[in-house]
């Protein structure tokens, strides 16, 4: 059986790829045993692959009160509203293992408020999801909400902006045809 491709756009060659960009996807591939294919098809487009990437590490990488799994826990929320498939895999599968829990991206996935996730993770989704779908309505009431959640306006800035940049990141994922790569379903289980 011949698969799909991985893109509707051309997916460049590694070995003709940029040398910076080379050496990310190459590092990716060490750790993880494969090339995640969101790499080989944002490749396509250099200046904005790095610049995809520079603002992904810097919402998903940081330390601090938001841990990495519940950034996640944000990205397939959000992801499963916007209907994307690549996103909801990938981000999935980190969160299993980010979250050393293997049911706990299916239950976010599909309805997060029946997830076994705390209240305070039910509110940041709830703000997340309300970001992802309706930004326009963001009031003070949902800063108050969160505040009474222990989050602070940093905290609140994160939540938002993971959620408008994978909105950003699905829609690029949806136009793509982006494939999530087989490896990804079973991660973490």
């Amino acid at each position: 059986m011949t698969l799909p491709a991985i893109s509707r756009f051309p997916v460049p060659e590694i070995k003709d790829l940029p040398e910076d960009i080379r050496t990310r996807i190459l590092e990716v591939q060490e750790k993880s045993g494969f090339v995640p294919n969101v790499f080989l098809t944002l490749a396509y487009r250099p200046d904005e692959f790095r610049a995809f990437f520079a603002y992904h590490d810097a919402l998903m990488d940081k330390p601090g009160p938001i841990t990495k799994a519940e950034r996640e826990m944000i990205v397939v929320a959000t992801s499963n509203a916007n209907q994307c498939q690549y996103c909801v895999v990938a981000h999935g599968a980190i969160l299993r293992i980010r979250a050393k829990n293997p049911l706990i991206a299916d239950q976010v996935a599909i309805n997060y408020r029946k997830a076994d996730i705390t209240p305070r993770q039910k509110a940041m989704l709830d703000f997340a999801m309300k970001v992802s779908a309706r930004a326009q309505e963001v009031g003070d009431d949902d800063m108050d909400t969160l505040r009474s959640h222990g989050f602070t306006d940093d905290d609140i800035w994160d939540i938002a902006a993971i959620a408008a940049f994978f909105g950003m990141s699905n829609r690029l994922a949806n136009v793509t045809s982006m494939r999530p790569n087989d490896e990804f379903y079973a991660m973490g289980r």
